[in-house]
């Protein structure tokens, strides 16, 4: 059964507002509609509690939240996973798993190009090709909407939380680094770079998932709603091991 929950919102002063306090409160929900006259926001499937959003709220502005004990009672939903809402988890995670399978299947099939014909195959070079296609994607898709990944980032990033600026310069360091990777430039600072980053990164996937924190994971930017979970982690470190397996 679907839920909803309405909220009064304070602070909303304009169709600006309306747009960032939307985008922060997607984070937490299935779907969100925010108005600015009357300012009502409703959740879809919102399973974060209310302190949770205004805290999220917090991060973007002078906003905040109240019960709008005008709405009709919401009824009760049997959904208790943000993950799951008549959705298997490969279904969540599809596009992610998607994504990573083409740029696998891409970073093979270089290897058996008429470039390397009568060559083993690589795995080194396997690895920086796989990087490349990783970082360059995955910087495709924080760029479709920066202010939103931004916005997201801040929920959980250590650096983030403190200077939001650091939201914004993030999907251009992966540009950076997918542009090394592809060019072979500096190997020896380009995977000490991607490391230390992929290190830094995942000290706040590792706290939101031990928190059972319900956010959005910012790793595809704005434009897919994907959980946070141990999945999240997994990417980070991975791509953190490759990095350390290169420099040894």
């Amino acid at each position: 059964m679907t839920q909803k929950r309405s909220f009064t919102v304070t602070g909303l002063t304009c169709g600006g507002c309306v747009s960032r306090v939307q985008n922060a409160l997607n984070t937490f929900a299935n779907e969100v509609q925010v108005t600015l006259n009357p300012p009502i926001a409703t959740l879809t499937q919102c399973q974060a509690d209310i302190s949770t959003l205004n805290v999220a709220l917090s991060h973007i502005g002078n906003y905040s939240l109240t019960e709008d004990k005008s709405a009709p009672p919401a009824p009760i939903s049997s959904v208790t996973n943000l993950e799951t809402d008549h959705q298997s988890k490969i279904t969540v995670y599809f596009p992610l798993l998607l994504i990573i399978g083409f740029i696998v299947m891409v970073s093979v099939a270089v290897q058996f190009s008429p470039m390397f014909d009568h060559q083993p195959f690589d795995f080194m070079q396997w690895m920086t090709h796989f990087m490349a296609g990783f970082f360059l994607v995955f910087s495709f898709f924080k760029l479709l909407n920066i202010r939103g990944f931004a916005d997201s980032y801040a929920m959980y990033d250590v650096l983030a939380m403190r200077f939001k600026p650091y939201g914004y310069v993030y999907p251009f360091i992966e540009l950076g680094l997918g542009l090394s990777y592809l060019l072979v430039w500096q190997p020896m600072l380009t995977n000490t770079v991607t490391l230390l980053v992929m290190l830094f990164s995942s000290i706040g996937v590792i706290v939101s998932v031990a928190k059972r924190q319900k956010i959005r994971c910012a790793c595809l930017g704005a434009v897919f709603n994907l959980p946070m979970s141990t999945i999240t982690i997994i990417e980070d470190l991975l791509m953190a091991g490759m990095a350390l397996w290169m420099l040894l």
